[in-house]
């Protein structure tokens, strides 16, 4: 009888465990279609409606309250058998990555070892960079890879001495670093992207799985998978020189037509960002910008704000939105100091918003007429992520571009080598960088002309750092401190050297895969 009691309680206990678990299912489905109804089935309506509440409470269980974003990280994985959706197998090229690291050397013996690997590869489990070694001394077993490999990028690594284990001991970690740089800029666009549940892993051999349920764009998928990294270096503005135009902003946003419709959208549903800028960490010292000239209108901002916050009634923010619409979305860099006065935040950071409200902002900055108040020079860009692990708002950096072509001053191919490294004087973790000699003479300029200033670190419109320059640097050799962990300082590396990739990872396999298992179930049913 015992026996039967216990596995009585154990059937209840697991019934109730699945229960809490398929709940959170439940619920993100009923939303979901709440908002498909809503939307009239238009995607981008949809996805924006979607990221409006991501941060709102969605399931109240009593001793928590879940957002919808939390109930999505919750709900159960359906997968592509139940869901559908788009199956991508993705290769890097290894073969074109050596073929960079030697300059796209003639040498008879290094092009047949290629050619000659290749081959093999179709039937062995070998790694591309082993076949190649042994192809090479099958070839020539008195060749040196050395007299190819000892390149200008590559001169403090691999000398005329260097055996030819030692050169391929360097090429494999080249392309390790190149697969690993490929994977985790697919893993950022893929975030970006919207799917729920991503499935990204790598295979071995250079390629990259890829698996995305309930995708229905598979052209755009294509598009965002292969697409080349874009590293660029930017100018930017100070925060203090940017806030008279947020204002303008605000100002225009408040006196426009309150029945507009795009307006309505921009304001509605939101909450209001008090954030305490002590809690946030930057690339740059956060400190005072003493700058006095409207210190009546950053307290006023910072006054309403908290009180926005502190007070629960939906009709207090309404009006504070009401009154600050630009505001009410996007949080100003500003900070009380020590003598209970608001400053301006020191550094290129304009402001904070919400994931949820980061669309809005960008609407707000995309219209036309927002845009001819804001200088031609004048752009901004989200940070990639928070700037902490405590905070959930994202930063917006303002970014100063050419009035003539707006190309970046610098990109990713005048990076030669970035590695993470160790402080000489501290030990902290550290980034060391090298570039060409062209890029040198603009890196020089650059920091030059930017000194006390930051350089932002953009790679596909997303801000991985904005270091602040200390001096003007020559020779195109630096290095870029911060509070940095081994794995960020490693990351950022790996950033810097995604210009150095000599081609996209490319489609190899493709299938877009319906609902079968979920087909046959509901037959079933």
């Amino acid at each position: 009888m015992q026996s039967k009691g216990a596995i009585k309680f154990l059937a209840i206990v697991l019934a109730i465990v699945c229960v809490y678990q398929l709940s959170f299912t439940l619920v993100t489905k009923i939303i979901e279609s709440n908002a498909k109804e809503a939307t009239g089935q238009d995607p981008k309506a949809y996805q924006a409606y979607i990221d409006s509440i991501s941060g709102e409470p969605a399931y109240n269980l009593g001793v928590k309250n879940y957002t919808f974003q939390e109930c999505k990280e919750r709900e159960m994985n359906l997968g592509l058998d139940l869901k559908g959706g788009m199956n991508v197998t993705l290769e890097v090229s290894v073969i074109d990555l050596i073929k960079s690291m030697a300059n796209n050397s003639p040498d008879p013996t290094f092009n047949k070892a290629l050619a000659d690997a290749q081959s093999l590869q179709k039937n062995s489990q070998k790694d591309f960079v082993t076949l190649f070694g042994e192809a090479f001394e099958k070839t020539d077993p008195n060749a040196k890879l050395a007299a190819i490999f000892s390149t200008i990028d590559l001169q403090d690594r691999i000398s005329f001495n260097s055996t030819n284990n030692d050169v391929i001991k360097i090429i494999k970690e080249e392309s390790d670093a190149a697969i690993s740089r490929s994977f985790n800029i697919l893993r950022t666009r893929i975030d970006k992207f919207g799917v729920t549940q991503p499935n990204i892993q790598q295979l071995g051999s250079g390629k990259i799985l890829v698996e995305l349920p309930g995708v229905k764009e598979p052209e755009r998928v294509r598009k965002l998978l292969q697409g080349t990294a874009k590293l660029e270096f930017w100018e930017t503005w100070e925060n203090k020189d940017v806030f008279d135009y947020l204002n303008s902003v605000n100002e225009n946003l408040k006196n426009a037509n309150k029945k507009d419709s795009m307006l309505s959208s921009l304001v509605g549903d939101t909450t209001s960002l008090a954030l305490d800028s002590s809690k946030l960490t930057t690339d740059s010292t956060v400190t005072a910008a003493a700058d006095t000239s409207k210190p009546a209108l950053l307290d006023q901002i910072k006054s309403d704000s908290s009180t926005s916050a502190s007070d629960t009634s939906a009709k207090s923010f309404a009006q504070f939105a009401k009154e600050n619409p630009l505001f009410a979305v996007l949080s100003p860099a500003i900070f009380q100091n020590q003598q209970g006065q608001s400053e301006y935040q020191k550094g290129p950071v304009i402001g904070y918003s919400l994931v949820k409200d980061t669309a809005k902002v960008n609407a707000i900055f995309n219209s036309e007429s927002i845009k001819a108040i804001l200088p031609k020079n004048m752009k901004f860009l989200w940070g990639v992520k928070p700037p902490s692990k405590e905070s959930k708002a994202f930063e917006l950096i303002a970014i100063k571009t050419s009035g003539r072509d707006n190309l970046s001053p610098l990109d990713g191919g005048a990076i030669s080598d970035a590695r993470q490294d160790f402080g000489q004087f501290n030990g902290k973790p550290e980034i060391s960088m090298r570039m060409n000699p062209e890029g040198a003479q603009t890196w020089r300029r650059l920091t030059a002309e930017n000194i006390g200033k930051s350089i932002a670190i953009v790679l596909d419109e997303s801000v991985y750092s904005f270091p602040t320059v200390q001096g003007e640097i020559a020779g195109g050799s630096s290095s870029i401190t911060g509070n940095f962990e081994i794995n960020e300082a490693k990351d950022l590396a790996n950033i810097l050297k995604a210009g150095k990739l000599p081609a996209p990872a490319k489609i190899v396999e493709e299938a877009i895969v319906g609902p079968s298992l979920g087909k046959k179930l509901s037959a079933q049913v």
